[in-house]
């Protein structure tokens, strides 16, 4: 096997890189996000595995369903150890690879895939402190006020991106988040200060049907452009935290919310969250004071 993992062709997406190079890729692929989407899965899970399919079609020149095993776990081997491929992207390219053989009835193959452990590890967060310093950092208006929405409703990446003006309510206060993860809606709170700097912000930068929209009008902006504008924000702090990302804003918010005395499960519902677990596991990075239990004998008749 070759071991030597490709690369894109710059310029060129690599989706459709595998389109025009794979024999059979684009029918195939075809039916796979037909699945996706009558499945009502997210965007984000399409497009996650798109690209890692993709890439993996490209490196061995045929279709995933196509390619041997053991052709496969040395693949997954080498993402394992090779630079520039995250622990992240080993874990999605398995999950869509379980994905694609099940969409064409290849069960025993999605059996064979690799089992991820659900590793135990507690978020990254900012401090308040580094929060500030990080949203005041970029000298560009759209960088300032996208860092700062983010964290102000802890939003994840595709919730940000996909964000229309139309979501925005100032009378109620409020955001709505349609499809969010498990193609949900829900509503999340509109920061004051975010309200104030809305009209600003529309004025100037002038988006026409997303609130982040990127180099092509009325399209959302790209996750890389957005890592890139807190990477670069990074830079200008004194911050010496790695690896923060959009989602770290999001750690933060909960880390925060919690620090400030608002309870677990309007946090829940804030993140939506499905599991309360998944929000449980704030409480071991906040620092808040631990309360002394009592009596409600001792407080019953105490004058309000």
């Amino acid at each position: 096997m070759n071991t030597t993992l490709s690369f894109p062709i710059k310029g060129q997406t690599i989706l459709n890189q595998a389109k025009d190079l794979v024999p059979g890729f684009a029918a195939a692929f075809q039916k796979f996000q037909q699945h996706i989407v009558l499945q009502q899965n997210s965007p984000s899970l399409l497009s996650n595995y798109s690209r890692n399919l993709a890439f993996l079609a490209i490196h061995f020149g045929k279709l995933p369903h196509l390619i041997s095993i053991d052709e496969l776990n040395a693949y997954l081997y080498h993402l394992t150890i090779s630079q520039g491929f995250s622990i992240s992207y080993f874990k999605q390219t398995v999950f869509g690879l379980k994905y694609w053989f099940r969409v064409f009835d290849m069960e025993a193959h999605a059996l064979k895939m690799p089992m991820i452990k659900k590793t135990e590890t507690l978020p990254q967060v900012l401090s308040k402190q580094e929060c500030k310093a990080l949203f005041k950092a970029p000298t560009n208006l759209k960088h300032r006020f996208l860092l700062a929405f983010a964290y102000s409703a802890g939003l994840r990446m595709n919730e940000i991106r996909h964000t229309k003006i139309a979501d925005i309510d100032l009378d109620r206060m409020q955001i709505r988040v349609q499809k969010g993860k498990g193609n949900k809606d829900r509503y999340v709170v509109l920061a004051k200060s975010i309200a104030l700097r809305l009209d600003n912000y529309l004025q100037i930068c002038k988006p026409k049907v997303y609130l982040f929209e990127g180099l092509t009008p009325s399209q959302p902006m790209g996750e890389r452009s957005i890592q890139y504008i807190i990477n670069e924000a990074m830079l200008k702090t004194s911050i010496v935290k790695k690896g923060v990302s959009m989602h770290t804003l999001r750690h933060s918010f909960a880390t925060h919310l919690l620090e400030d005395g608002i309870d677990v499960y309007s946090i829940q519902k804030l993140l939506g969250h499905a599991d309360i677990r998944n929000t449980l596991v704030y409480l071991h990075v906040a620092q808040v004071k631990p309360s002394i239990a009592h009596s409600p004998l001792d407080t019953l008749y105490n004058k309000q």
